[in-house]
């Protein structure tokens, strides 16, 4: 899409905050006014629609969105941050396990500012699952290099919260 485009849909979500819970449709009618603009099958537009809803605590109408927005071709930045939103989005319907299956390949996927945050929904949907050690060491994981100091200490006290024990014999 055009560069405009981008801009007028950026400036729209920087609007986000100003509109009360009361008001979440204008601010999903705001978006699908952009998305209308776009061709039928532009992911872009079932991408923006997913994160109106979302934003507007509507996960279980933004699955379907974000499924759509991914199975269109969305790729790049945007393609994993639809990753990450729809595995927080399953995550809040109940299936978290989906949730690990879309994101755990995002662990090896190429490096960008969104790791920490693959990281984070990741850990909290292995925790709705009861695998809360492994949660609580990609977090400690990611936390660690933004730490002043602790770095390989809090590096290997992750690694070694899902690490099998060594037996002593």
């Amino acid at each position: 899409m055009n560069e405009d485009w981008e801009e007028r849909t950026a400036a729209a979500w920087a609007t986000f905050d100003t509109y009360e819970e009361e008001r979440a449709a204008d601010f999903r009618a705001v978006i699908d006014a952009l998305v209308a603009e776009l061709p039928a099958d532009s992911p872009l537009g079932p991408f923006e629609q997913a994160c109106a809803w979302d934003s507007t605590g509507h996960s279980d109408r933004a699955v379907p969105l974000y499924r759509a927005a991914l199975a269109r071709g969305l790729s790049g930045y945007k393609g994993r941050r639809a990753k990450i939103q729809l595995s927080s989005s399953l995550r809040n319907i109940g299936q978290a396990d989906e949730g690990v299956k879309l994101l755990t390949p995002e662990l090896v996927a190429l490096s960008d500012e969104l790791d920490d945050a693959v990281r984070a929904c990741l850990a909290l949907c292995l925790a709705d699952l009861g695998r809360e050690r492994e949660g609580l060491a990609l977090v400690i994981g990611a936390l660690a290099p933004h730490l002043p100091r602790y770095q390989r200490s809090m590096a290997n006290y992750a690694r070694l919260l899902v690490e099998p024990e060594e037996s002593g014999s």
